[in-house]
């Protein structure tokens, strides 16, 4: 049991460290942590759990708004497969690939996390792309200021970034066929 009881001790005193705010040599913050659980070997009841932080990737701190108004983070995503889609309304090739969007974010719910990433017009207009192409289902961002895009390097749609549960992301900044959209995201979802 005293076992037990020191590595919870060095766990959260880990946890204490690593969020205190003070910025590090090179005068940057300290990561953002995401709180998940490890379970460690224990009392009678055969295990405890502590609390665990998982780093932020630096592409995942941004809050924006969704085309409806509500405030999204990209924190949320942290320890999640996701897809991050950069589409624009008027684009020939966005409208073109919104049905096979579509269609894989309602073939990977549940498993991978479909995130819109909306610029280069208005909200009305975005508004108006998400209904007329049925992409209701996941939250499409409003990214008039084009923030969330110079994050992920992307200068013109679509482009896409694939987010790992382990914290890796890849950026493909040009459109993706059928087939390599559904192979991606099949390999998020596992």
């Amino acid at each position: 049991m005293a076992r037990v009881r020191l590595a919870v001790a060095v766990v959260c005193a880990g946890v204490a460290l690593a969020g205190c705010g003070a910025a590090n040599e090179a005068g940057s913050p300290p990561p953002v942590l995401r709180s998940t659980a490890v379970t460690l070997p224990g009392a009678a009841s055969g295990s405890v759990t502590a609390p665990v932080a998982a780093p932020v990737a630096e592409q995942l701190r941004f809050t924006a708004k969704t085309v409806d108004g509500k405030d999204f983070s990209g924190q949320s995503l942290a320890g999640k497969a996701a897809v991050l889609w950069f589409w624009a309304p008027w684009c020939p090739r966005c409208q073109g690939e919104a049905p096979q969007i579509a269609a894989a974010a309602q073939e990977t719910a549940g498993s991978v996390q479909f995130v819109g990433v909306a610029a280069r017009d208005e909200v009305p207009a975005m508004r108006e792309f998400v209904d007329r192409f049925g992409l209701g289902s996941f939250p499409h961002l409003a990214d008039t200021d084009l923030a969330v895009w110079k994050r992920f390097g992307v200068v013109e749609q679509p482009a896409y970034a694939f987010v790992k549960a382990d914290g890796t992301i890849e950026t493909v900044t040009k459109q993706l066929y059928r087939d390599d959209l559904r192979d991606k995201v099949r390999a998020l979802a596992g």
